[in-house]
């Protein structure tokens, strides 16, 4: 047998006459990790849509080889009989239903008359999960009462109850911490020593040199190389290098401006849980940002930062909401989210895909949305020469890639997408940008640009409040630093005292004054 379990020759798939994988060729040795990486919309997920037969055979041309065999997949179903199994980046858990109810979704467990056997589907649910270190949960608890990280090992759990051969990880970790990060890290090196190959694809540079055997880099399209561990320079420097074709000396743009006076201020801010109005989730907050200033939050998930931020954007979080606003020096009653662009705050949230974009409208239409009604339209009338105006701009702007302004946003890569939602906000001409994970999920370069994009806004007298699970993001980009923890202010740190050390002090000093 071969030592390949996969290999793809010559790979090309084109949309609307555009190549997005250009003669792409990928081995992938047999047992053995190995990782996709590359910008966004460099090809990656389409070359693995390619391979698991959602895009099937006959709309790309080339050859995918696996265990020796041609193979040409028309559906996906088609590749998971053949042991390939594909983890995309948005989970595909149904949330009202169990967990051993998901762990065989399409996957059914039934008698020899075809009736769901329950007795069969619990016990080897059981054994699944507790391959993936989950053996202890409720297998009748509903999926949504789980985190994040838990739903991500659900996932693995499904695929592996699949017979799994080769499994396929599109940006696992991408909405985990650290810790959850590193748990499903470790359960690939486990699935590594049972025989699974796994291909691995991410952002997060450090976890790849952790975890991969070997690594593919893509870049507009066409393969650039494959570094071997152990033969090959394996740093993040040296992966950036081929994603972006050029070394990439800082990470973070300098920014140099004048910081000014406080323009926004939260003082005394409570808020209880939308459901349970005995339970409290932001105590006592109080902060500020300066005109010029980008401020960041840090704190552990959980901690309570996107509950606050949403809170203070027009009440989208909680009930029982209590303390003052200020902006620009004048207390503001904010209680709905047109309130909030009335008074020039503005709110990137966290996931773009269901709070910040409507994926079926075009870039120009998730561009001016917010700023629809008080600067494209007039007595109900959209001015659609404004707003086309408008939609160009900034697109040439902040570099948004895509065809056309008509183009339909859900066609974007995740790095693009994130661009129109922050076009969508500085439309609003806000004084104030809360941006919530700004960069989840997005490449090295596309952050850079984004880092820029926050840069440019502050010199322009902005107030820019970071929400990062990143601490070398905040680090990085913050002039100062709050700390957050189970709700309350933890700490808040200079620009010379933001280190991850200092950040984890304040939380554990925090944690230990509740005990």
């Amino acid at each position: 047998m071969s030592d390949y379990i996969l290999e793809m020759d010559h790979i090309t798939k084109e949309f609307y006459g555009v190549k997005a994988l250009d003669d792409v060729n990928i081995k992938v040795k047999r047992g053995e990790i190995h990782a996709l990486c590359g910008e966004n919309g460099a090809g990656k997920s389409t070359l693995m849509n390619v391979l698991s037969g959602v895009w099937p055979y006959g709309d790309y041309s080339g050859d995918i080889k696996y265990n020796g065999e041609i193979c040409q997949f028309h559906n996906i179903r088609q590749s998971e009989a053949k042991g390939i199994v594909i983890i995309h980046q948005e989970l595909a858990l149904s949330p009202y239903m169990s967990i051993a109810e998901n762990v065989f979704l399409g996957n059914e467990q039934t008698s020899v008359k075809g009736v769901i056997d329950w007795t069969k589907t619990r016990k080897h649910a059981l054994d699944m999960l507790t391959k993936v270190g989950l053996g202890n949960e409720d297998l009748n608890a509903p999926v949504n009462t789980l985190g994040v990280g838990k739903q991500q090992l659900i996932e693995i759990a499904k695929a592996m109850a699949k017979k799994v051969e080769l499994l396929i990880l599109d940006e696992p970790t991408a909405a985990l911490n650290d810790e959850e990060s590193k748990r499903l890290l470790n359960i690939m090196l486990e699935l590594k020593k049972q025989g699974i190959t796994c291909i691995i694809i991410s952002h997060k540079l450090n976890e790849i040199s952790y975890v991969s055997d070997s690594i593919t880099v893509i870049r507009d399209g066409k393969t650039i190389e494959t570094l071997i561990k152990g033969q090959d320079e394996f740093t993040e420097d040296r992966i950036i290098k081929g994603m972006v074709g050029r070394e990439l000396t800082n990470r973070y743009p300098e920014r140099d401006c004048e910081i000014g006076d406080k323009i926004f201020e939260v003082e005394n801010w409570n808020v209880y849980h939308p459901e349970d109005g005995d339970r409290q989730i932001i105590h006592d907050v109080n902060f500020y940002a300066r005109a010029g200033e980008v401020v960041g939050f840090a704190g552990l998930m959980g901690a309570g930062r996107t509950e606050l931020a949403m809170s203070i954007f027009g009440h989208s979080y909680g009930q029982k909401i209590s303390g003052t606003i200020k902006i620009n020096g004048k207390q503001q009653n904010l209680k709905s989210v047109t309130d909030a662009i009335e008074h020039k705050l503005a709110y990137v949230s966290e996931d773009r895909k269901t709070y910040g974009l409507i994926l079926i409208d075009s870039v120009k239409g998730n561009m001016a949305l917010a700023a629809l009604r008080k600067f494209f339209s007039s007595r109900g009338v959209v001015n659609h020469n404004e707003e086309m105006l408008a939609a160009e701009e900034y697109k040439k702007k902040i570099n948004i890639k895509s065809n056309s302004i008509n183009e339909t946003v859900s066609s974007l890569s995740g790095g693009n997408q994130q661009k129109v939602v922050l076009a969508k906000w500085m439309l609003t001409q806000p004084d104030v940008l809360i941006l919530d994970e700004p960069t989840r999920g997005i490449d090295v370069g596309a952050k850079y640009e984004i880092y820029c994009v926050i840069n440019d806004l502050a010199k322009a007298g902005k107030a820019v409040v970071i929400i990062s699970s990143e601490m070398e993001e905040l680090i990085g980009t913050c002039d100062r630093v709050y700390v957050l923890n189970e709700g309350k202010i933890a700490g808040e740190l200079n620009k010379e005292e933001i280190t991850q050390e200092q950040i984890m002090k304040c939380i554990m000093a925090e944690a230990g004054k509740e005990v």
